[in-house]
Parts: structure tokens; C-alpha cells; sequence
């Protein structure tokens, strides 16, 4: 693939998980108004949170399912962006990377929130557990490493490539 076509791809992949990370803080813009959490920046703990969630049974297991759902769309589209294993995990940690920045930059956009990086927040719901609480700014600085990487990966040189 030539670079100027590995490009072009990065940046259609680019779009979509910009696309992708406004359309899932649109939904929890929905989730806050379905949970009662006033729109603007003030936030329930993460823990409150938690609680309120499952105060809805069938709400987690959809949130799951979305989550799962999630991860199976930034796969496919990596699947989709290059033909072979190593540029396509660039692929899916660049759209995951993108994906989870851009979130964060439309919850501020449209809520003004997350009102610092040192907010926490409830980061994923699978697999269950207290680490998925943490401060904006670790998955935010995971993230740009996950793109860093991903972009190399899908774009180093001097590997074969087909397509």
C-alpha cells in the first residue's frame, strides 16, 4: 500500500471514530437525562453513578451490550483499513484512541463536562471492577499512546504490504 493510500485510509478511519466518539457522548447525554443527572457539567460521583444504573436492571446489560458492540465496530472498521495483523491493531488502536478523545471533547462540548482532567469517571462497565474509575486524563494519555502506536503500526515503512 502506498503511503499516500495508507493515508487516506488513516483518515477515513480518523472520521469514523470521530463520528463515532460524538454519536456515544450523544448517548450519554441520553443516559444522564434517563438517570435524572441535570445537563451541564455537575456530575454524580462514579460511584452514585453505579448505583443509579443498576437501580434500572435492564440498563446494564444494555450498556454492556453497547460497550461489547462498541469494540466489535472500531474491530471491524479495523479489520476493513488494512490487509494484514499488524497494521490492522494500528488501525483499531488509532480508532479507539480517536473514538475515546473525541468523546471526552463532545461531553465537554455539549455539557461542559468533564469540568478538568482530574474529574473522575466511571471508564467501562466490562469487565465489572473499581479500576475503571479513574481521572480524564489517564484514559485521555492512554489514548494519544494508543493513536502514537496505532499510527505507526498501521503506517510503518518498510514492511510488505498488499492492497
Amino acid at each position: 500500500m502506498s503511503a499516500a493510500h495508507s493515508g487516506r485510509r488513516l483518515a477515513v478511519l480518523v472520521l469514523f471514530a470521530t463520528a463515532m466518539g460524538w454519536l456515544e457522548a450523544v448517548v450519554v447525554v441520553y443516559l444522564r437525562a434517563l438517570l435524572g443527572v441535570a445537563h451541564g457539567s455537575a456530575a454524580p460521583a462514579p460511584d452514585e453513578l453505579t448505583r443509579g444504573i443498576a437501580s434500572l436492571p435492564w440498563l446494564i446489560d444494555t450498556e454492556q451490550g453497547r460497550e461489547v458492540a462498541t469494540i466489535v465496530m472500531l474491530a471491524a472498521v479495523a479489520w476493513l483499513a488494512a490487509p494484514r495483523l499488524l497494521p490492522r491493531l494500528g488501525a483499531f488502536l488509532v480508532a479507539f484512541g480517536v473514538w475515546d478523545i473525541v468523546y471526552y471533547v463532545a461531553l465537554y462540548l455539549l455539557l461542559r463536562w468533564p469540568p478538568s482532567l482530574a474529574t473522575l469517571d466511571l471508564l467501562f462497565l466490562i469487565p465489572p471492577g473499581p479500576w475503571w474509575i479513574q481521572p480524564v486524563w489517564v484514559p485521555v494519555a492512554i489514548s494519544c499512546a494508543m493513536i502514537a502506536a496505532g499510527s505507526w503500526l498501521f503506517t510503518a515503512p518498510g514492511r510488505p504490504r498488499t492492497g
